[in-house]
């Protein structure tokens, strides 16, 4: 079995200092267990930049508190900045900023369908794959934090997946946590809500999102219609090789989840058609923007692993959203046709005929399988140690979140003991980036208001 590349220097030093404008970047790179229930085995390497204001003395860097930032997901790497500007504008006021690529994601050993084979078979693969939950994405921050800083604690902003891994941090390693700061990312934590009681409540969002678009562009639901109706009757390809089946088109409802994402979504619908030799067909924009909304390829991992995200029961979670889609006709496309009715997007939501259509998923259909059928999936959240929290929390929760469902959101912010919340319409699950400096900044101001509240009892 191979191990980790050792191409790249390990440990907590920085190996590379780059400049931007206004920023100076370090990178880091960290062995960690593959198995941390096992440290003396396999290890992988992961890396991290580090992000402080250029302004600032060595002396003054030095002496800045850090700030992790856990990026969404899963299977996401972390930002990769250009320039002073959004969130990281605010936190580079008072801290050193961390960027972890989570374990599997950009380079921090990455895991694909070029690289998975090094591991060998399906099932190989698989198990491989089952160690890349929050739980270990804890334990390799916990590792990173005492490389970094010995017994001092910092501060984390969690994003959406990155918050869930936030929550899981607070329920196993609360003494390394300064603060927590949660954007859209608060999880359902009750045992009695398992990933089907999540995607039982993500299908009705996702019709309210997509009759919402449809009221504020009216044609889109015709243009939509007439996708449904041209793809019933010609197969088209993608440009990176995925099959643009009906199902897949309804998944371009994945942009409605984000502040800009409506508009996003009608643009792309008015130049799908152009006329050929052999009538219309889709032009070469629509099928090359549908690719980049779609594609998995640079992101494989939120497929294999979004719904282990929810499993903590030890069942398997076999394809839990498509089978809850079959309690949801109305987003049957074809019958919406037959009856001139909107035809209904999805996005938040994996399916097992992804693995046929989608082409960076093909190599890796069997692996999917088998972490579909796993079972033993443990706990990753204690709710007793949740309710005797003592470390200061704050949340964005999103009004109306497509990605992260409010209900369960407020239900586990009163379950943490001392969360601070903001509830809000006015973003949607982006609203830390499209929210730039004035999101953070309260959410910090949050977080030091409530500082003591979360020890009182």
């Amino acid at each position: 079995m191979q191990q980790a590349s050792t191409a790249v220097p390990a440990g907590p030093g920085a190996v590379t200092t780059v400049r931007q404008p206004e920023l100076l970047l370090a990178d880091y790179h960290f062995d960690v267990p593959l198995d941390h229930k096992a440290p003396e085995g396999e290890l992988i390497r992961l890396y991290a930049r580090e992000v402080v204001a250029a302004g600032k003395s060595a002396a003054e860097r030095e002496r800045l508190p850090w700030l992790l930032y856990l990026q969404g997901g899963p299977g996401c790497g972390a930002d990769r900045p250009v320039g002073r500007s959004g969130w990281l504008d605010r936190a580079l006021d008072e801290y050193r900023v961390l960027l972890l690529d989570q374990r599997g994601t950009g380079r921090s050993t990455p895991a694909n369908r070029q690289t998975l084979p090094l591991r060998g078979g399906p099932g190989e693969q698989a198990e491989y794959l089952s160690h890349f939950r929050a739980d270990a994405i804890v334990r390799d921050c916990e590792l990173i934090r005492r490389r970094l800083m010995g017994d001092r604690p910092w501060t984390v902003l969690g994003q959406s997946f990155g918050g869930f891994c936030a929550v899981t941090y607070l329920s196993h390693a609360p003494e390394g946590l300064d603060a927590v700061l949660l954007a859209g990312g608060l999880p359902a934590i009750d045992p009695g809500t398992d990933v089907h009681a999540v995607y039982r409540t993500a299908y009705p969002r996702m019709e309210r999102k997509t009759l919402a678009h449809y009221a504020r562009y009216p044609r889109d639901a015709d243009a939509v219609r007439a996708l449904v109706r041209h793809l019933a009757d010609h197969g088209e390809v993608l440009t990176d090789g995925t099959r643009l089946t009906v199902p897949a088109l309804q998944q371009l409802g994945f942009l409605l989840g984000t502040g800009d994402g409506s508009h996003r979504l009608h643009y792309l619908l008015e130049d799908a058609f152009v006329p050929t030799a052999d009538g219309p067909r889709l032009s070469d924009a629509f099928r090359e923007q549908t690719a980049a909304v779609l594609s998995r390829a640079a992101t494989p991992l939120y497929s294999l692993l979004l719904e282990p995200t929810y499993a903590q029961d030890g069942r398997a979670t076999d394809w839990a959203a498509e089978r809850i889609r079959a309690e949801f006709p109305a987003f049957d496309a074809g019958k919406a046709v037959a009856e001139d009715r909107p035809v209904l997007l999805t996005g938040e939501t994996v399916h097992p005929w992804m693995l046929d259509t989608h082409a960076a998923l093909r190599p890796l259909a069997r692996t999917a399988e088998l972490l579909a059928a796993r079972t033993g999936w443990g706990p990753l959240y204690d709710t007793e140690r949740l309710a005797r929290n003592t470390v200061p929390v704050a949340a964005v929760i999103y009004h109306d979140d497509l990605y992260v469902d409010t209900g369960h959101s407020l239900a586990t912010a009163r379950a943490i003991r001392g969360l601070r919340t903001w509830v809000t319409d006015e973003f949607e699950h982006d609203g830390i980036r499209a929210g730039g400096r004035r999101v953070l900044d309260r959410l910090l101001r949050l977080a030091r208001d409530g500082r003591g509240c979360a020890g009182r009892g």
